[in-house]
């Protein structure tokens, strides 16, 4: 059964520029999907219309549907959108110091959303705060829990804003960046905690980054954006041994690697396009080595690739051989 499905989810700022164009994915229960591409591609854009909390007042979801367990979210009143958000679909922020309220305690925070949704009592939220502190690996969890935020670590606040976020105990939980500003020790303990509450509490994930190698170590299944649009999707291990699109391909070969790397890191040439002025046609053709005239002038259909149905991509001069035409043509 499939928990999220994204059908031609389409965001507009208020000069009627697109921001995300007909993004669809899916994702099921105990899936961990990687949503990855450079700053600027609508990562975070999308999954915040996902919970219809769109940064700003000039956005608004121009098209598309956002169906959560089989009810398009689109069509909820906010009153209704309001009981899902926390609930049923939690977020782990990209910077959970300015996400933690900094006058309330660690504890405070957590069980306030276990009364809130949940009707406990003050000691029950209380101590349910405790354990979910000590399930997410805070050590010392009882005295821990009247820290005040700017006591905690950079990885000790991220592990207090997943407490928050499995408060609730959602089924689905979008992770923006969570691994951002901490370092590779702290960065390896989020991401085995992430991969360690799905494996205990089966709850879906989409982990927004710009890092693949994250995605290597984290994930099942990866969505590449760019310019505002889906131009790859597949399970992992396809997608990363075989990109179709060359967007992916330079994304993969950005990666530094730990040992035998001689020579420079390679890089993409250009830069990511401005919303204001997407490229006519394919968005990453001005980068791309294999663009033709083609590519200048005609937006690439989804097309599948012949070895996995399930992995997908836009391009027209794919890097290995695909399917002519798909249900996902545009």
């Amino acid at each position: 059964m499939t928990l999220l499905q994204v059908n031609g989810l389409t965001v507009e700022d208020r000069q009627g520029i697109t921001l995300v164009d007909q993004l669809s994915l899916t994702l099921n229960p105990g899936d961990i999907l990687g949503l990855v591409g450079e700053s600027g591609s609508g990562k975070t854009l999308s999954c915040r219309a996902m919970m219809r909390l769109l940064p700003g007042e000039g956005l608004t979801i121009s098209g598309g549907e956002i169906r959560f367990n089989g009810t398009d979210l689109l069509t909820l009143s906010d009153k209704r959108m309001t009981a899902i958000r926390g609930r049923e679909i939690g977020m782990i922020f990209q910077n959970p110091a300015s996400h933690l309220n900094p006058v309330m305690t660690i504890g405070q925070q957590i069980a306030e959303s276990r009364r809130l949704h949940f009707g406990a009592s003050r000691r029950e939220a209380h101590l349910q705060a405790i354990a979910l502190l000590r399930q997410v690996g805070i050590p010392d969890p009882q005295r821990r829990a009247d820290n005040y935020p700017h006591e905690f670590s950079g990885g000790m606040r991220q592990r207090a804003m997943i407490a928050v976020a499995l408060a609730c105990e959602p089924k689905m939980l979008i992770a923006d960046e969570p691994t951002t500003a901490l370092d590779v020790t702290v960065q390896m303990q989020i991401l085995r905690l992430l991969r360690d509450l799905r494996d205990r509490l089966g709850i879906a994930i989409i982990l927004i980054t710009h890092d693949l190698g994250v995605v290597a170590q984290t994930c099942d299944r990866i969505a590449v954006m760019y310019g505002g649009r889906l131009c790859e999707t597949g399970e992992k291990r396809p997608v990363l041994a075989q990109a179709l699109h060359p967007y992916t391909r330079g994304l993969i070969d950005c990666q530094p690697v730990s040992e035998g790397g001689t020579g420079r890191l390679v890089t993409l040439p250009g830069q990511p396009p401005v919303a204001a002025s997407f490229p006519v046609g394919c968005r990453f053709h001005p980068r791309c080595t294999r663009a033709t005239p083609l590519c200048q002038h005609l937006q690439p259909a989804m097309q599948t690739a012949s070895l996995a149905h399930s992995h997908v991509a836009a391009c027209h001069h794919p890097l290995h051989v695909m399917t002519s035409g798909s249900e996902y043509g545009q």
